[in-house]
């Protein structure tokens, strides 16, 4: 009962903690920390996802030498699964259980038990929590329910400060770009360089590529790229894709498997090419839709509503900007003309 009562008050005060903890480290840090103190282990650590190399790596450890060596990354996120089944893992002797790597190196280490569970944050696991003993322990109900509950904090915690670092991010992200836009001086070479190579790099994508409308052929022309092969972008026309056609129709299409969704045109192509996930949108003047951007990944991934956003609004930045870059050009060539023809007619006198 007084077990109880300690984890619940602990608890109460982790969940005010977190609710005023916004800084990455700090959160971890309380997270891997109030694991130890509460439930006397001799260390913790906290693995996240690193969704480029699908694995779990520990971004945040106590108690631990420096040169302690985790199970391997790939199996440590394949034991999601079955932890998933009963809610947890518990190593009660890790010197004797074969389900545990590197066991010599554990009782080296001076870890005598392990108890993990999952990081889940908006349904899906983000990573886990993992607890190490100095003593051979028979984890309790009660501890393995305040490791999860804690590991569930922290994940929806996490969660909240991705959120808000993201959409500061974004909103420098989206300022940047629009000064650099603006400051090209209707170049449109300048213009369809920040959309295609600046906003690959900043969201981290494979490439990118930009097709206009050809109002007096009616088809799309590629005008701008980032990051594909030639082989690639020779691939054939796009206006069949149907990704293409509804972006065209202002819709914006998320792709999540390109090599096997239905609405893209060249699959095989796709997934010659290393691409996976992408992001198919329209570019704007005004109300009129002048072409269409696609943001192509190498791995498979969101995209959040606030990226689209701000993507979608970086993308209709560009389209009056290259609208205007186009009237320029058109102003600059009939006035160009213009003077030819004046002076020509100097020529008769």
């Amino acid at each position: 009962m007084t077990v109880e009562k300690d984890y619940f008050k602990t608890f109460c005060k982790i969940s005010k903690a977190f609710g005023t903890t916004l800084n990455r480290e700090e959160l971890l840090d309380l997270i891997v920390q109030s694991a130890i103190d509460t439930m006397d282990g001799k260390a913790a650590c906290l693995f996240l996802e690193d969704r480029n190399r699908d694995v779990f790596v520990p971004v945040c450890q106590k108690g631990l030498s420096e040169n302690y060596l985790h199970a391997d990354a790939y199996r440590g996120k394949k034991m999601v699964g079955e932890m998933l089944k009963d809610g947890y893992l518990a190593f009660e002797d890790v010197a004797t259980d074969s389900r545990v790597e590197n066991r010599d190196l554990k009782k080296a280490e001076g870890i005598a038990s392990l108890l993990v569970v999952p990081v889940v944050a908006d349904g899906r696991p983000i990573g886990v929590l993992s607890l190490y003993t100095a003593t051979v322990t028979e984890f309790s109900r009660n501890d393995i329910d305040f490791l999860t509950a804690l590991a569930e904090q922290g994940g929806v915690a996490i969660q909240t400060a991705r959120l808000i670092e993201r959409m500061k991010n974004n909103a420098l992200l989206f300022h940047d770009m629009s000064d650099s836009i603006n400051a090209t001086n209707l170049d449109i070479r300048k213009i369809l360089h920040i959309l295609t190579a600046d906003i690959s790099e900043s969201f981290g994508m494979k490439g990118a590529n930009i097709h206009l409308l050809n109002k007096d052929t009616g088809t799309l022309d590629l005008v701008a790229t980032y990051g594909l092969s030639e082989e690639f972008l020779n691939k054939g026309p796009v206006e069949k894709d149907r990704s293409v056609v509804r972006a065209l129709e202002g819709e914006t299409v998320v792709i999540r498997d390109a090599r096997s969704d239905e609405r893209v045109q060249y699959p095989e192509a796709m997934k010659k090419e290393g691409i996976i996930s992408m992001l198919c949108m329209s570019v704007h003047s005004g109300e009129e839709v002048i072409g269409v951007m696609r943001l192509c990944s190498d791995t498979e991934r969101d995209f959040p509503e606030d990226m689209v956003i701000l993507v979608e609004a970086l993308a209709h930045q560009g389209g009056i900007a290259i609208q205007n870059a186009s009237m320029y050009l058109s102003l600059q060539e009939d006035k160009k003309n213009l003077e030819q023809d004046i002076w020509s007619h100097r020529l008769w006198f």
